[in-house]
């Protein structure tokens, strides 16, 4: 059955900023390094209940470890590149949180119970060695307490932030802040400014612009220390072709030039700032994280949205700036039913969490 042909298709993400579309999206424009599949799932009654995306990947178990762990892994893989790099079968999207796709929201119970008898079956046949449910927010914590409970073990991912737009604008946000944090957000401000005059616009579609603004995101990937998907230009053009009442781009330019831009969704009253492209020859002179973060909230504000969302990383600049964790979720599983017990253990040396030491500083980091 093609996903066009199956009117469920549309429901299962439809009160979802990321609907349907995106993921048909991703799975024709991120296509490198993943296989797409779609699970329909039907009761006894015939009745498609669910269509959840799936994907495989050649995982890297160790990225984001560092330290003395990190040196090891490096040693043994000198002689042995594939170690710790398994086929794995993953449970959500390849560019942003997970979800249960249940046409109807008190369907989620029903949908995980269905995932749960038929994924380590799928996986086997594939020939995966790893079950992963990827990213999930932690509202899925009780339709998949079934997972965490039997064969699968429940670890926390890099969280997203949130921030409460509770301000009439953003000198009253900065006013909320600690004096430390204001002192020094007002100081970088001010050095912008002596600078020539940055100009912001806001982009539904940036096809026109995409060869000036791709090599930016590039320089922001590049330098991660957790890299999963790489998007490409097509990703971004058909994004605001797309999707454009969710869609905004904000692009900033100094003399001309592109510098910077943000890849924002807006839904549901809250804006979620997605990627970030930045040019680095002047990126840390402009201060141009922070500069960027102001314009998106000013422009949030003056919408009246009520939440400023934003991906996970960079967490220090968060916690000072007001910030809250959005805790995402691995749900994980090795398809060997003799390795899985000892992989269980091993996954407290592997999760992400433990190697981040800022996440421990935010107030509500026991929500993890």
């Amino acid at each position: 059955m093609e996903l066009q042909d199956c009117p469920a298709w549309r429901e299962a993400f439809f009160d979802k900023c990321k609907d349907h579309r995106y993921y048909e999206l991703i799975g024709t424009t991120l296509t490198d390094n993943f296989d797409y599949f779609f699970l329909i799932l039907e009761d006894t009654a015939r009745q498609v209940r669910a269509i959840q995306p799936l994907f495989f990947v050649r995982q890297n178990l160790t990225e984001g470890v560092a330290g003395p762990m990190r040196d090891m892994v490096d040693r043994i893989r000198r002689k042995f590149p594939r170690f710790l790099t398994m086929k794995t079968l993953m449970v959500g999207s390849t560019a942003g949180e997970g979800h249960l796709g249940a046409c109807r929201p008190e369907d989620a119970e029903w949908v995980a119970e269905a995932l749960h008898s038929c994924l380590r079956v799928f996986a086997r046949e594939a020939r995966a060695s790893l079950v992963v449910l990827k990213d999930f927010p932690a509202r899925y914590r009780a339709p998949l307490r079934n997972f965490s409970s039997n064969g699968y073990t429940r670890i926390a991912s890099m969280p997203m932030t949130r921030l409460s737009l509770q301000h009439r604008d953003f000198d009253e946000y900065v006013a909320s802040l600690g004096k430390a944090t204001r002192k020094n957000l007002r100081r970088k401000f001010r050095k912008t400014a002596q600078s020539a005059p940055i100009h912001c616009e806001v982009l539904t579609d940036v096809t026109p612009v995409i060869d000036e603004l791709y090599p930016l995101y590039l320089q922001v990937h590049e330098r991660s220390k957790l890299r999963f998907e790489r998007l490409t230009p097509e990703y971004f053009c058909r994004l605001g072709r797309e999707m454009p009442e969710r869609t905004r781009f904000f692009v900033w330019r100094q003399e001309g030039n592109a510098i910077a831009f943000s890849l924002c969704l807006v839904h549901d009253g809250t804006i979620y700032d997605e990627y970030l492209g930045l040019d680095y020859r002047v990126a840390f002179d402009l201060h141009l994280y922070f500069y960027t973060m102001r314009d998106i909230i000013t422009w949030a504000l003056a919408q009246g949205l009520h939440s400023y969302c934003s991906s996970p990383l960079n967490y220090d600049p968060k916690l000072h700036l007001g910030c809250e964790l959005v805790p995402l979720d691995l749900y994980v599983m090795h398809t060997g039913k003799l390795l899985n017990p000892l992989f269980r253990r091993a996954l407290r040396f592997l999760q992400p969490t433990k190697h981040d030491p800022v996440l421990q500083q935010f107030a509500n980091a026991h929500e993890l």
